[in-house]
């Protein structure tokens, strides 16, 4: 019986792949080889919402959520990138740190800072 062992990719169009690949790399400090990032073990949701949902925008049928290890310190990166985002993270008593951004061409960026009990080891 085959199994799945974990989400192998995430794709989406863009306007200008190779210099939203760059935006990426250059934003999030990702190390990125010819394609492939290989990221630290840890918890992936895997959740539809509904279509109506309001957690992101109507327009967008997918946003991607990174999981962080220290969210200030990634803020202090964003400040210092000049790049423009919301004015603080939402805080969840049962999940963690919570931040949205959004790419240069508009897709919905999640950071998620878990609370410890939620990363996996």
């Amino acid at each position: 019986m085959a199994l799945i062992s974990g989400i192998g990719g995430f794709f989406f169009r863009a306007q200008n792949p190779d210099g939203l690949m760059q935006w990426y790399i250059e934003t999030f400090d990702l190390e990125v080889d010819d394609g492939f990032w290989k990221q630290a073990a840890g918890n992936t949701v895997f959740q539809p919402f509904p279509a109506d949902t309001t957690y992101f925008q109507s327009d967008k049928a997918v946003m991607i959520n990174f999981r962080v290890t220290d969210m200030d310190a990634m803020l202090a990166r964003l400040d210092a990138a000049g790049i423009a985002y919301c004015p603080s993270p939402e805080d969840d008593d049962d999940y963690g740190r919570f931040f949205h951004l959004e790419d240069p061409e508009g897709n919905p960026i999640e950071l998620w800072e878990p609370k410890p009990k939620d990363m996996m080891t």
